[in-house]
């Protein structure tokens, strides 16, 4: 079937406005009746086998609305650090906001099998601590199991300034990783299966020159992961639990 470009175009247009209009939302009626709308007129016939187009740096356009957010008067999403890795970096409870989430994908030399890694941008909002800018890096790798959908695990994750300028306020923040912070039962009881289950190895030290911390999973967790519109702008994505990431090429 021959691709109609204008039709397109028009599509990723209307997607652009409704987004906008709703904040970003992806739950919005109006941002759901865009995306399938654009998903009808997909130009990639197999997604999840077209590597040319899966790989870059994509840049997250919607409301990084994931589960455990709230919303601010602003706009942006606030979560604690736990939520965004595992419950795996000290102090879990600490208050940040997201400023910006990227995903490069790239071919890691292992048949079709690419890098999955989601990096969060993030700044320090609370009140109890010096405000920072931080980075969340979840590392991940991918693979097709059919034309759409993509197979996904995490194998680890890093936390890193910023700004190397924060470095002392770094560390006093972030200084005593092998010091569990105070979580409630919920957070240690969910932090006790991921480590029994995923086999999860928590960060003990912070590298001293960079202030990095890191952590590994033995036995990642596996995900599937649809892709609902690929070109060379634009990737929509739909995840197992129904959560829908629009992400420009950068």
């Amino acid at each position: 079937m021959a691709v109609d470009i204008g039709k397109c175009e028009a599509a990723k247009t209307a997607l652009r406005q409704a987004l906008d209009a709703s904040g970003g939302n992806t739950k919005d009626k109006a941002v759901i009746a865009a995306i399938e709308n654009l998903q009808s007129l997909n130009p990639t016939i197999a997604p999840a086998h077209s590597g040319t187009l899966l790989d870059s740096r994509w840049l997250l356009i919607n409301a990084p609305n994931f589960p455990g957010g709230e919303q601010l008067p602003n706009g942006k999403f606030a979560y604690t650090l736990g939520r965004l890795a595992f419950n795996m970096f000290q102090p879990t409870e600490l208050k940040i906001v997201i400023d910006r989430v990227l995903q490069p994908v790239f071919l890691l030399g292992n048949g079709e099998q690419r890098s999955h890694d989601i990096i969060v941008e993030f700044t320090t909002i609370d009140d109890r601590f010096p405000k920072v800018a931080g980075i969340v890096h979840n590392q991940g790798v991918c693979y097709p199991i059919s034309n759409t959908v993509l197979q996904v695990r995490f194998t680890g994750g890093t936390l890193a300034p910023q700004d190397p300028k924060q470095m002392d306020d770094w560390k006093a923040i972030f200084g005593k990783q092998h010091y569990p912070s105070r979580q409630n039962w919920k957070d240690n009881l969910m932090s006790a299966i991921f480590k029994l289950l995923f086999g999860l190895v928590p960060p003990q030290t912070m590298n001293p020159e960079t202030g990095e911390v890191s952590f590994t999973m033995e036995r990642s967790p596996k995900g599937r992961l649809e892709i609902l519109y690929l070109d060379e702008e634009l990737r929509i994505t739909r995840g197992e639990r129904g959560t829908v990431l629009v992400c420009e090429r950068q």
